[in-house]
This record gives C-alpha cells, sequence and structure tokens, in this order.
C-alpha cells in the first residue's frame, strides 16, 4: 500500500493525505477520519523518511555505539532510547566497532538517513588526533551531536561528562588512607574517559606524597580471565601490590579471582575497587567496591540537553555528573 491507494480508496487528493499525515491543521476533522480510518483498512505504515523530506524533522534520532555487547553501553542504549521515546522520537542504533572507517561510514550513513541529531555513546569516538575527529565538527554544522562521556569542542557539539578524573582521585585517595601503599592500577584503553581516570589515579599518589611507578599501570582488554592471568604473571614477575584500582568491574572481578588462586584473603591482604558499579559488581564474592559512573543520568542529562537545543533553549555545551563510590566487601574502608 502506498500514499496513491489511500488517496484514491478515501477519494481526496494526495495533497490531503499528506497533510493529514503531516498533521497539519487545514483538513477538516471530518476528511481525517474519513483517511485515517481508509489507512487502518488497507494497514498503511507511512515512510518516516520520506515524510521528513516535507517535514524538515523525522523525529529521529542517531545513536553510535562501538560495541553493544559491552554492559556500560548496553545500559546507555537502553536509557537513551527510553528518553527520546519518552519524547516522541524514534532511534537508529549503529555497532560501530573500534575502527575509525567504520566510524565514519556509519556517521555518513545516519547523516544519509537525514536524522536529527546524532548521539555518540561512550568515549571511544573522539580520536586524540583532531583530525581524526574532522567529520564530527563537520556534521555539526549541519545538526546536532552529542556526546555521552566524551569531550570534543566545537559549535552544535554538546557533552554529557562523568567526573571520571576525580572519581579515580577519591577511589586512590581513600585506598592510601586505608593503610594501601602499592596500589595497582588496570584500564582498558586510551580513550577521554579512560585518561582522565588513570589521571585521576595519578594525581591521588602524588598529592599524598608517593610517585607514580610505572610497573603498577597496565592496559588490560575488558575480559575477566584475561584480567586474571595478568595479575599472576605480575604476581610471578615478584611485583607486589596491596590494592587494585580499575577502570571497569570487569577487571575488578579478574583480581577477585586472582585472589582466591593465590590465597590473598580480601581486603586484608588485597583491597580492590570496580568502575561503573555494573551487575558484576555483585555478582563476586565478596562483592565489589564500585565507582557508580552514574550512567542513567549521563543519558537522561543528554536528552534533556538535546530537547533543550531543538527548543532553542539557551543549553551548555559540557555538563559534569560527579561519580559515587559504592562501598561493599573488597575495601578496608
Amino acid at each position: 500500500m502506498n500514499i496513491y491507494d489511500v488517496s484514491e480508496k478515501a477519494g481526496v487528493s494526495i495533497a490531503t493525505v499528506s497533510r493529514v499525515l503531516n498533521g497539519n491543521p487545514n483538513v477538516s476533522d471530518k476528511t481525517r477520519s474519513r483517511v485515517l480510518k481508509v489507512m487502518d483498512e488497507l494497514g498503511y505504515t507511512p515512510n518516516v523518511f520520506a515524510r521528513g523530506l516535507g517535514l524538515g524533522t523525522i523525529q529521529t534520532i542517531g545513536i553510535m555505539c562501538s560495541d553493544s555487547s559491552d554492559p556500560y553501553l548496553a545500559h546507555a542504549i537502553y536509557y537513551l532510547e527510553r528518553g527520546l521515546k519518552n519524547n516522541g522520537y524514534d532511534s537508529i542504533l549503529c555497532c560501530t566497532g573500534s575502527s575509525l572507517d567504520n566510524k565514519r561510514q556509519y556517521f555518513d550513513l545516519l547523516r544519509s538517513k537525514k536524522v536529527d541529531a546524532i548521539i555518540l555513546a561512550g568515549s571511544k569516538f573522539i580520536e586524540p588526533k583532531l583530525r581524526d575527529n574532522a567529520y564530527i565538527l563537520d556534521a555539526a554544522r549541519e545538526l546536532p551531536i552529542m556526546l555521552v562521556n566524551g569531550y570534543l569542542e566545537g559549535d552544535n557539539i554538546y557533552s554529557t561528562l562523568c567526573d571520571d578524573r576525580m572519581a579515580t582521585y577519591q577511589a586512590a585517595s581513600q585506598l592510601l588512607q586505608s593503610g594501601c601503599r602499592d596500589i595497582l592500577y588496570l584500564f582498558t584503553s586510551h580513550s577521554y574517559s579512560g585518561s582522565c581516570k588513570l589521571k585521576g589515579y595519578q594525581d591521588a599518589l602524588l598529592g599524598r606524597g608517593f610517585s607514580v611507578q610505572e610497573e603498577y599501570i597496565h592496559q588490560c582488554p575488558k575480559d575477566v580471565l584475561a584480567a586474571r592471568e595478568l595479575m599472576l604473571s605480575l604476581h610471578e614477575s615478584g611485583l607486589r601490590f596491596d590494592a587494585v584500582l580499575t577502570s571497569d568491574d570487569t577487571l575488578a572481578v579478574g583480581a577477585v579471582k586472582y585472589a582466591h588462586i593465590t590465597g590473598r584473603n580480601i581486603p586484608d591482604d588485597l583491597s580492590i575497587v570496580g568502575y561503573n558499579n555494573s551487575s558484576y559488581a555483585v555478582c563476586t564474592d565478596p562483592e565489589l567496591t564500585s565507582i557508580d559512573s552514574k550512567v542513567e543520568a549521563l543519558c537522561t542529562t543528554t536528552i534533556n540537553t538535546l530537547m533543550g537545543v531543538f527548543n532553542g533553549g539557551n543549553v551548555p555545551g559540557r555538563t559534569t555528573i560527579a561519580a559515587d563510590l559504592i562501598k561493599r566487601a573488597t575495601t578496608k574502608f
């Protein structure tokens, strides 16, 4: 069924059908009811993209994430889609992987669909080299770009961030105050968020008169067993550590497994702090102390900011939300 079939059966012009679809008030209630009834009888579903050509908006937002299987990003997608739906918007989700070429291709795909804005979920979309972000800056000339826990300065680009640097600073500081002296730091990436987390750890050590030692800082895949094996390897090499601070809960679970294998008591012999306060945090024995990065608040704020942009409001280009440290059984504080 198409708009021509609806027009013929309802006995009205194609222009009238179009006005009904677009919510144009210049249609009588009687005619509107007749057209809607015919649509229902024929099972006609309007093409949202075709409608957008006439409306200037398709009430649809593009969402990009690097990996929808990641628990943090999966929750972010859920909250973003829920917020958009509550505001009358549909969404198109693209899972890009880590390749810059793939990110650009999916970004161009969303632009070709004439979406009203693009949301980049997670900090891995912002590249260290400014020229690699040119495609984002270029698109922002035409439509709003929303960053969830990523930051890029530019007109029509809006960032909502967790204060990752302060979060790891406070966590590392509390570990030091509880008596820990050799804190192993494990992280998954050098993204914007990852760099902020690492800086917070370093700030805490330096601020309390401790040196930053590179042998205590290690990048690790976001995988429980990989983290466990890395720590076993470090243990066998003779590196001694009495605490583990991680950039993600999966790595902290690996630390718990490492402690069980080596017979180290948690938290007396080894304190552990995770990040994101995910479901992993309550699935371990003992349960993980973890930093709550407020993913729901980040996504809700992102949607509220976007609606403010659409309504012509004066909205901030950057909003920062404080994290919480959720204390459980893997720390002495």
